[in-house]
């Protein structure tokens, strides 16, 4: 290992260090490349003028029509948020399934699917479930531990449920790992993958995990009846075809929007910045039929606007110390060790996820993505020709499994800052452990079983 080299590991060891005393990661990435870049520059391995190609690279960014989709798909998910939609589907399912035993617990998770469809940020949708289900769960005598796990990892799905942000990223830096790993390879005429490619590659794994999700609470319910009683039904509460039409009333216009959003990306029919658009007027017009538009579209576009300022200025900081990293040789350093580890592409791969694992505990979702994906991806689809959406859907999956691992997963912290105090973090942390379980389950059963995620993108784009 050159001078250079050390010194790129060393930046990456400042990063961390600055993140674990507590530096905003944007500030941090951006900081200490430009701090790294001029050590480089005055000791001789690399030239400053390097980040020159800085300014083009942000507006490569901010031109990038795939990203565009990411503000909308972020108002589409706080409006049904503010609309109050998510909880009168909550209280509706409720009614319809709590008779049973386990029946809550049910809907609390497929009301948790459908709102990480339409939100697709783990952190808005943990806020959102901890405050509406986890109390009625408890209300209703379930265990803690299970309605703290159940509200955990139904929550996290916002991170594998298309259209999650999540997937829009890993789309567009996996497009230019793969364009640049076929290039490399000789091929002028490159294969593209797509964030449509994505959605369709998620969709058998995310609804696995979902229905994996039912069937362990259908065990808890039958094998442990009291942690997961039956509702009791209220005196006037609705009931027969007065509640099967509040439900259908509740669930037909949130089903449809998703539908039309997810629908039109797997069916060909539009792009997703085009069906992000779609879903963003859907959701106003949705928040205007409740009444509630004129409360809530101030405090939406300034959510909207606070988050996606977050996501774009974590880029920029992460494509500075892209450039900073490439320039010192990083780049070629993690090429070698990525193509000499011992097991070939099983071993490149398991280094790969499990240094991601590790990162989840400490940086957001985002922020691997921007500064890993592009330094490890290319030589794993370069040298090992790995399948760009398994490879995708597989760091999805994988930074799903470290938001909601104990002790450092993040879900576990926002649902700690909004649940009721009867519920502690030991609550938590055993709670969501089954479902840890169940995650770590499905991603051996995606290692051996890849086309899980790739059949439906092959047979919709790729026939």
């Amino acid at each position: 290992m050159g001078l250079p080299e050390i010194l790129a590991v060393a930046m990456v060891a400042a990063v961390c260090g600055c993140l674990f005393i507590g530096y905003p990661v944007a500030l941090t990435l951006g900081g200490v490349s430009l701090v790294f870049a001029v050590l480089g520059h005055f000791a001789g391995m690399m030239n400053v003028a390097l980040l020159g190609a800085l300014p083009q690279r942000i507006f490569g960014v901010m031109t990038n029509e795939v990203l565009l989709a990411i503000p909308l798909f972020i108002f589409m998910g706080v409006m049904l948020e503010r609309s109050r939609i998510a909880e009168d589907l909550l209280e509706t399912m409720g009614r319809l399934f709590g008779v049973l035993r386990g029946g809550l617990g049910i809907s609390v998770a497929i009301v948790g699917t459908l709102l990480a469809a339409a939100k697709g940020v783990v952190g808005a949708t943990t806020v959102t479930m901890g405050l509406i289900v986890l109390p009625t769960m408890l209300r209703h005598g379930y265990d803690k531990r299970l309605a703290a796990g159940t509200v955990a990892a139904t929550s996290t799905l916002a991170q594998i449920f298309p259209p999650a942000t999540v997937l829009v990223l890993l789309g567009d830096q996996l497009s230019t790992a793969y364009q640049s790993a076929q290039l490399a390879q000789g091929n002028f005429a490159p294969s593209s993958v797509t964030v449509s490619d994505l959605f369709a590659g998620a969709i058998v794994p995310a609804f696995s995990l979902v229905a994996m999700y039912i069937l362990y609470l259908i065990g808890m319910a039958v094998f442990f009846p009291r942690t997961s009683p039956a509702i009791l039904p209220e005196p006037d509460a609705p009931h027969g075809l007065a509640l099967m039409g509040r439900l259908i009333a509740a669930l037909v216009a949130p089903l449809a929007l998703i539908l039309a959003v997810l629908g039109s990306i797997l069916g060909g029919i539009a792009t997703p910045t085009e069906a992000a658009s779609v879903g963003a007027v859907g959701a106003a017009l949705l928040a205007a039929l409740k009444g509630a538009l004129g409360t809530a579209l101030r405090p939406v576009v300034q959510r909207t606007t606070q988050v996606t300022c977050m996501i774009f200025l974590i880029l920029i900081g992460a494509t500075m110390f892209s450039l900073v990293f490439r320039g010192l040789g990083g780049d070629d350093m993690v090429h070698r060790v990525l193509a000499n580890l011992p097991g070939g592409a099983t071993g490149a791969i398991l280094l790969v996820m499990f240094g991601m694992f590790l990162l989840g505990f400490v940086m957001d979702a985002f922020e691997i993505i921007f500064v890993v994906v592009p330094i490890v991806a290319v030589p794993l689809l370069q040298i090992h020709n790995v399948d760009p959406v398994w490879l995708g859907i597989m760091m999805a999956m994988n930074l799903q499994t470290s938001y909601m691992h104990p002790p450092l997963g993040p879900t576990l912290f926002f649902l700690r800052g909004v649940a009721p105090p009867e519920i502690t973090t030991k609550h938590i942390y055993v709670g969501i452990i089954p479902f840890v379980l169940i995650q770590l389950f499905a991603l051996v059963v995606l290692w051996y079983v890849p086309a899980l995620a790739t059949a439906l993108p092959h047979a919709l784009y790729h026939p």
